[in-house]
Formats: structure tokens, sequence, C-alpha cells
């Protein structure tokens, strides 16, 4: 039996560890409505979110190894089944709710990965040639104005966008970890260009992964992410890298990919938001609040006392002893010597 089954395991139980932890600490920190590097420093000053990265680094550093011997079709679909542990932790610490549709999309992604694994043949990765390591740098600069783009969606639609961006990053990480765990030699590893694209992309990944955490679902941002994650490098893979499904087993692979990726893909349409960021929008001052309702006028066109306003319970009205108003319909105040005179 190959240790990249073992790292492979390792990495799916701490990514779902790290994005329950970087979900949490994203929900304590202002909302922010551009590409801004700044949220990563606010962030960073949350224990939380420094365990979730630590444990994000520790997934990372499991799935690179895991890619040394497993196809990519498998590894980065294996890594979306973090995404269940990251509900379990929701619902168990969070109370997180989740509807019949989640539950049921979520069992379809068990299965789907069951059948990925049994079909999988491992293998060693071949080098990528010059052309197709431009073309991966050259998409470092293009997912990162997307994401300026991206940002100023919120809600769902933003979780689900800015998601899927930062899932891009991460399968272009794939992507170059794959033949660059293969390296002979450390002096090889740090003069390898797929490094430094490794680690760009990883850090664009890590601000979009914190921006559509922070637009209201966490599991809309972690599916679409993982979503976007398995997809290119699965496809790339397969037909770059030298991957290899093992014979006979074409059709498992097939259902056990459309299964898996499938129930990723319809849990961000049915995932619901766990955080209300509406109201921190409100509190914050970025969206206009509702305009306060106003009370029947009289006929000299000043407000009615205690009158309901949109059904409401009437307004309480403090009024001097002889309940008398102003013309804006405020209790007048009198002076001590005129209640004195009366």
């Amino acid at each position: 039996m190959s240790f990249g089954w073992v790292f492979l395991g390792a990495s799916v139980a701490a990514y779902g560890v790290a994005n329950f932890l970087q979900s949490v600490a994203a929900a304590r920190v202002s909302v922010h409505a551009k590409l801004d590097p700044g949220l990563l420093l606010k962030l960073a000053g949350h224990r939380i979110y420094v365990a979730g990265l630590v444990c994000q680094l520790g997934a990372f550093l499991f799935a690179f190894l895991a890619r040394r011997d497993l196809p990519l079709f498998l590894v980065q679909t294996a890594v979306a089944g973090g995404l269940g542990v990251t509900v379990l932790l929701g619902v168990a610490f969070l109370r997180w709710r989740h509807p019949l549709s989640e539950v049921i999309l979520l069992g379809a992604l068990v299965l789907g990965l069951a059948a990925l694994i049994i079909s999988a043949e491992t293998t060693k990765a071949r080098p990528l040639n010059g052309p197709e390591v431009l073309a991966l740098a050259l998409s470092v600069p293009i997912v990162g104005l997307l994401g300026r783009a991206g940002a100023r969606l919120h809600g769902s639609p933003g979780s689900v966008a800015l998601g899927a961006l930062s899932g891009l990053s991460f399968g272009a990480v794939a992507i170059a970890s794959r033949p660059l765990a293969g390296a002979q030699s450390f002096g090889a590893f740090v003069t390898d260009p797929l490094l430094y694209i490794l680690l760009a992309h990883t850090v664009i990944g890590q601000l979009l992964l914190g921006l559509a955490m922070q637009r209201g679902s966490t599991t809309a941002a972690v599916a679409s992410m993982d979503a976007a994650a398995a997809i290119p490098p699965a496809l790339v893979g397969l037909l770059l890298l030298g991957d290899r499904i093992a014979p006979g087993r074409e059709w498992l692979a097939a259902i056990g990919f459309v299964t898996a990726l499938g129930s990723v893909l319809l849990l961000t349409r049915y995932a619901e938001p766990q955080h209300h960021v509406r109201d921190r929008y409100e509190a914050q001052g970025r969206c206009r609040p509702r305009s306060p309702a106003v009370a029947p006028a009289h006929a000299n066109g000043a407000s009615a006392p205690g009158a309901a306003v949109n059904g409401a319970a009437p307004l309480s009205v403090r009024t001097n002893t002889n309940g008398a108003l102003d013309a804006n319909g405020r209790a007048r105040t009198e002076s001590p010597r005129r209640a004195s005179a009366r």
C-alpha cells in the first residue's frame, strides 16, 4: 500500500478543520467589499484563523505528498470531501442547520469519492514543458483581475464566484505541485519556477477564499472552491501529466467523478447562509437602511401623537401636565414661573 493513501486521508481531515476555523474567523472580521490584502492581515490577528491556517498548511503538505503517487483527479476530488468534515464541525459546535437536500448531496459526495478511490491507479507524473509552465504563470494575474471584479458581489453569488476563483488558484497549485513533488534534489526543488507559481497562487487563493466566506455561506464558498479546484487539474492530469485509471474501471471513475463533482456543484445552489451578512453590512453603513416609517399626519401637517406606524405599536409621546404639544408634536416645556402663576 502506498503512503499516498495515508497522506490523502490526513489531507482531507486537515482541510475540513481548516475551512471550519477560517470560516469562524472570517465571520468576526469586518466585511471587505474589494480585493484588499489587508483582510489577510486582519484575519492573522485572530488566533482561530492562525490555527486554521496551520491546519491548512498541514493539509497542503499532506496533499502535496499524496500527489507524488496519486492522480490529480483523485486527490483534488477527495480534498473536496473535507467539506463534509467542515459541515459536521459546524453542526456540532456552531449549530449550523442544513436542509435535507444538503445532507443528501453530502452523502452522494462520499459515494462518488469511494468510486474514485477504487478506480485510481498510482503513477509518477511527467514534467511540464516550457509553454505549459508559462501558461500556468500567466494564470496568476488573470485570476487576480477576475477576483478584483468578483469582490464587488455580495451574498450567495459572491460566495460562489469568489469561492470558484479561489478554487482555480488552488487548482493551479495542484497542477504545479504534481511534477514538483517528484524533484530529485533540494536544489532542483527551490530553483524550479513551479515553486514560485505555486506560492503566488496560494496567496491569491487564500485571500479570495477569505472574501468568499465573508459573503455569508461557508458551504457555498467551499463547495464552489472544491469544484473549481478539481475539474481543471483532473483534465490536465489525464491529458498532460500521465495520470492513469485502473484498466477496466474507467466507467467507475466516470461515475464517481460526475457524482462527486455534481454533488459539490449542487451544494452551491442549495447552500444556505450561516452568517447574517446583510446585518453586518448595515451595521457598517455599507447598505442603505430601510426607510423609516412615517406617521399619519394631522390636517395641519403635524404627525399624530401616538399613531400606529404601518401596523406597529403606537409611539409614546411625553407631554407636560396639561398634555400640550408644540407644532412639531413634541411636548412643550414651561418655565417654573409660568407654572406657578397658574
